[in-house]
């Protein structure tokens, strides 16, 4: 990924940014909160060995004492220790549980010793340092007395002793605050990278180029109303979904410039990713331009124009086929005298050979001579084989892609169904594009903004439309 688009992750997820961030911040206050303070008391002792005063004494004294001021570090956190300090305040606890709060250290190079001492009562963590450096004091020069009885040549003096400490160690909760404002922005940059790379669906027109080099036709938005209104190019001719469609119609006929017939089946990847609803909006944007249009149901499986345009669609295209009626008898005008329907007729048992056959070709042949553009709904290109037979047997695909629900794999597998037939992909057609966020769909990247597609075939057209 490239700095671009992390920064368009950031754009897209700051909402999900922020409230994790949000949560590890609320998260750190309650810890806060909810944490008992404790409170450090801590006493400092100096470690000296007796000597006549003479330098090489005392510089042989000086570096015995800091050898082993850590080895009396350890005897002040010992039973030795702290046993006798339990009985002096009366504490009720056991010597390894004191001594989880008591800390010794000496720091590197000194012959001083650090003795800190963690309470939840302030008072008695000032008692207790105070104590344990006293009983401290009595046992290391008890241990390091001579043999012979003489009196030990360690002494410990008292440099520091503890007070009363006023402001708790811990919980640190400005500190907290601050760590959990960062794990919190950390963990939500991560999420949202995280989420974006798994996240293989195809959201915007910059997912369709890293899979095909097929020109981006139009781009329909999404709108919830679809139901209500799935013809919205006759329905409301002026609004910006009808004005999207309109430049899909002037896109597509930039695809004519070397001539030949102009066929174009409408297909997708799976269903419900507005195909039906797009080939009869782009057939009437086309016969508003003035030219004769034929548009065909071919999906044989679940047909959806005839219902969608409010006409028969009893008899129509298998009628035709098996020559049980002509061509003429079927056809249907619908709104201005520029646009005709061909129904798909009755479900047949084998669709796919009879799309694939002699009768199909010739039938295709025939419009094509008739009409001045010929646009075909066929079935999805992934469950069934219908899509990609009509699509070899005509001037190209357009390929319809529901942005936020159609895959990248899906898409590539539709592509290679394509190229595996010899099929040519004319161009993509992206719908359901989101109308809000750093992924919207704005006006001028295909036209005007907003679009509609419908939602799935097989599923009853007001619901599939709203899902578009």
């Amino acid at each position: 990924m490239e700095l671009r688009d992390y920064l368009r992750v950031l754009r897209k997820r700051w909402m999900l940014i922020a409230i994790l961030t949000l949560a590890c911040v609320t998260g750190a206050a309650v810890v806060s909160i909810l944490t008992t303070p404790t409170y450090e008391a801590t006493t400092k002792v100096y470690v000296s060995v007796q000597n006549s005063g003479a330098a090489g004494e005392l510089a042989q004294g000086s570096s015995f004492v800091q050898q082993q001021v850590k080895s009396y570090s350890e005897v002040i956190t010992s039973e030795r220790v702290l046993k006798p300090v339990i009985s002096q305040i009366g504490l009720h606890e056991t010597v390894e549980e004191l001594a989880l709060d008591v800390t010794a250290s000496a720091p590197l190079d000194t012959v001083n010793i650090e003795i800190s001492v963690t309470r939840p009562d302030p008072q008695q963590a000032a008692d207790l340092a105070n104590a344990i450096t006293a009983e401290a004091r009595e046992q290391i020069a008890e241990i390091s007395r001579p043999s012979n009885g003489d009196e030990s040549p360690i002494t410990v003096s008292v440099l520091q002793s503890a007070t009363v400490p006023i402001e708790p160690v811990a919980p640190n909760t400005r500190l907290n605050l601050v760590l959990g404002l960062l794990v919190g922005v950390l963990l939500g940059l991560l999420t949202a990278v995280l989420i974006e790379v798994l996240d293989t669906r195809i959201r915007s027109e910059r997912d369709v180029k890293l899979l095909t080099d097929a020109p981006i036709l139009g781009g329909i938005a999404f709108d919830k109303t679809a139901a209500k209104r799935p013809l919205i190019v006759q329905a409301e001719p002026n609004s910006p979904r009808a004005e999207a469609f309109r430049t899909l119609r002037t896109n597509l006929q930039f695809l004519d410039v070397e001539g030949g017939p102009r066929s174009f089946v409408v297909t997708s990847s799976l269903e419900s990713e507005g195909k039906s609803t797009t080939a009869a909006n782009l057939a009437i944007a086309v016969a508003q331009s003035n030219t004769r249009v034929l548009v065909i149901d071919a999906d044989l499986r679940q047909p959806k124009l005839a219902e969608y345009m409010g006409l028969e669609g009893a008899v129509g295209l298998t009628d035709v086929l098996i020559g049980r009626a002509r061509l003429e008898d079927v056809l249907q005008p619908w709104g201005t005298q520029n646009l005709v329907v061909l129904p798909a007729g009755a479900v047949p048992p084998n669709p796919s050979e009879l799309l694939g056959s002699h009768a199909m070709a010739e039938l295709l042949r025939q419009v094509e001579r008739a009409f001045d553009m010929v646009i075909i709904d066929a079935p999805p290109l992934l469950p069934v084989t219908d899509g990609a037979l009509l699509a070899k047997q005509s001037r190209g695909a357009l390929l319809v892609v529901a942005a936020g629900r159609s895959r990248r794999a899906e898409l590539d597998a539709a592509i290679a169904t394509l190229q595996n037939v010899n099929a040519r992909l004319s161009g993509i057609v992206l719908t359901m594009l989101p109308t809000r966020g750093p992924e919207a769909y704005g006006y001028g990247r295909y036209g005007y903004g907003h679009g509609r597609t419908y939602g799935a075939e097989g599923t009853a057209s007001a619901e599939a439309t709203s899902r578009a």
